[in-house]
């Protein structure tokens, strides 16, 4: 396959040939011909991005298919153009041993997208068997209770560490200190009541805990869905690195008198002072990762209480679209999307053949057109759930995504429905997709 004439994040206009699944050629657009029997894509007006990598999706399997699998959960990713997915440990039963990992591994076999699996930590975990499979990173490591009850005391924590810095394996922790959280909020039963539980000291406090543990060991700390400046602060400080959600970038406590429950996620939305101040150190580079911590809960179980309702929110196929909007609207540049969600994790995570345009790496590519916007419906994604907590939101979705060179996803012909953007009416029904085959393999073979 040969796309010509694309633009790339850093405005060049090239050639890219594509041939066994790796970038075989980039050169000055219009210098590559055809090769005999080769596709050609005409990408005159359309950006060529590296596959997005996300570094924290929950996809379910096992325990939980109801509201997410491999093959959905990997269909929205390459809806969204991401290429590759780092899948978390609390599933049922979660990811704590050799055993458990394999048989993960065995259901992401279903994946359209590249990925990797993490493990996690428990009080009955066998770290000597885990340690001998395939390991992305250990965690995310619980440091408070989330969906799964995988919290871990203070001890086992550094005993963690000091493991997966053994085996040369990153830490990735979820930080929150439940020492820290508003007691005194449950008698609330509003839909801000959970954000004013979840402090944002007790993340602070533990991202502070984290890093010091993580020092004392010599590992490599990466932490997840940081929700606070001062988290993200921390963590640059001490030489650290961080992913940021979408839904910490994009929605606010100002939010939740509209989205109610389906808003409850951990970390929680936080103040919109606070959002903007994590938007502008996406902006400035202090923030490494865009991750979405996809965490998909169907209708019904989000309509609960505020105490009762699940925590979690879908994200996989809408974070490369926002951040592409975030692109066309000129408040964020394309080579900073680039770096935040494929140079960076791909750098991080050491997976040298992902995360650029560049000869001889994957060929994980995102064929995009950034004048082709479309409001984001709930109905029109793929994730098992079926809404998001962006409805209305406007993006700029895939025309095309490529694994290894194999198109996972064909939307060329699909347009969105439903609305107006920049003055122009949308098409009512959406257009015809194509969906690939499973090709997904483990990034740590």
């Amino acid at each position: 396959m040969l796309f010509q004439q694309a633009t790339l994040a850093d405005g060049r206009v090239r050639d890219v040939r594509v041939a066994d699944g790796e970038i075989a050629e980039v050169a000055d657009g219009g210098a590559l011909d055809p090769e005999n029997g080769g596709s050609v894509v005409d990408a005159g007006r359309f950006h060529l991005l590296p596959g997005a990598i996300d570094v924290h999706v929950h996809f379910r399997e096992p325990g939980f298919s109801h509201k997410e699998d491999w093959t959905t959960g990997s269909r929205s990713a390459a809806a969204g153009g991401v290429t590759t997915v780092v899948d978390q440990p609390n599933t049922d039963p979660p990811t704590t041993s050799g055993a458990s990992f394999d048989r993960k591994a065995d259901l992401a076999a279903d994946s359209l997208v590249d990925y990797g699996l993490n493990g996690g930590v428990t009080a009955d975990w066998d770290p000597d068997s885990l340690f001998d499979r395939p390991l992305f990173a250990l965690g995310e490591v619980f440091l408070a209770d989330s969906t799964g009850d995988m919290g871990i005391e203070a001890d086992l924590f550094a005993d963690a560490v000091a493991r997966a810095a053994a085996h040369d394996v990153t830490v990735t922790v979820h930080a929150e200190d439940a020492d820290l959280f508003d007691e005194s909020v449950k008698a609330r039963d509003d839909p801000d009541a959970w954000s004013a539980f979840r402090t944002p000291e007790a993340e602070a406090a533990a991202v502070e805990r984290a890093l010091d543990v993580g020092a004392d060991s010599e590992a490599d700390v990466h932490i997840a869905h940081t929700s606070t400046p001062e988290g993200v602060d921390a963590a640059s400080d001490a030489g650290a690195t961080c992913e940021v959600t979408p839904h910490h970038l994009f929605l606010s406590r100002d939010d939740l008198p509209e989205l109610g429950t389906f808003g409850r996620m951990n970390p929680p939305l936080r103040d919109e002072s606070c959002r903007e101040a994590l938007v502008e150190r996406v902006r400035d580079g202090t923030v490494d990762v865009v991750a979405t911590d996809h965490a998909p809960h169907t209708r019904a179980e989000k309509d609960a209480s505020v105490w009762d309702a699940p925590s979690g929110v879908p994200g996989v196929e809408t974070m490369l679209p926002l951040l592409l909007n975030e692109v066309r609207e000129g408040r964020l540049g394309l080579e900073r999307v680039r770096d935040l969600t494929a140079a960076n994790p791909a750098q991080i995570f050491d997976l040298p053949r992902k995360g650029r345009i560049e000869g001889g790496r994957d060929a994980d590519l995102v064929l995009v057109d950034l004048d082709d916007a479309r409001r984001i419906r709930g109905e029109d994604l793929h994730s098992n759930c079926g809404w998001t907590p962006f409805e209305g939101f406007t993006g700029v979705f895939p025309s095309l995504t490529l694994v290894r060179g194999t198109v996972v996803y064909d939307g060329r012909d699909a347009r969105g429905g439903g609305g107006e953007v920049d003055g122009r009416d949308e098409v009512d029904e959406r257009g015809e997709e194509a969906f690939g085959d499973a090709v997904g393999r483990n990034v740590r073979r």
